[in-house]
């Protein structure tokens, strides 16, 4: 059993994405064109309010998630299109 919980914990966690709200309540985050369609990690698309972004080679790229603007800012150069 100590094997199986081992490799449990070597595996890449998954990201939980939230529902978006259908309330009619408006947000006071800013809306920003992203550099990137969609997010680099898990491909989820972009949108005008994200609030997890990061500046790279002065670009703005917006994440589904701090896991996923973390992973991005470990090594950029493999997740920015060229």
């Amino acid at each position: 059993m100590a094997v199986s919980l081992m490799a449990c914990a070597q595996e890449t966690p998954k990201v939980k994405h939230k529902k978006k709200s259908t309330s009619a309540s408006k947000s006071n985050t800013k809306k920003v064109k992203f550099a990137n369609a969609a997010d680099p990690i898990c491909h989820m698309p972009t949108e005008p309010d994200m609030k997890d972004t990061a500046v790279y080679k002065n670009k703005t790229y917006g994440f589904c998630s701090v896991y996923c603007k973390d992973e991005f800012k470990k090594n950029p150069e493999k997740y920015v299109q060229k």
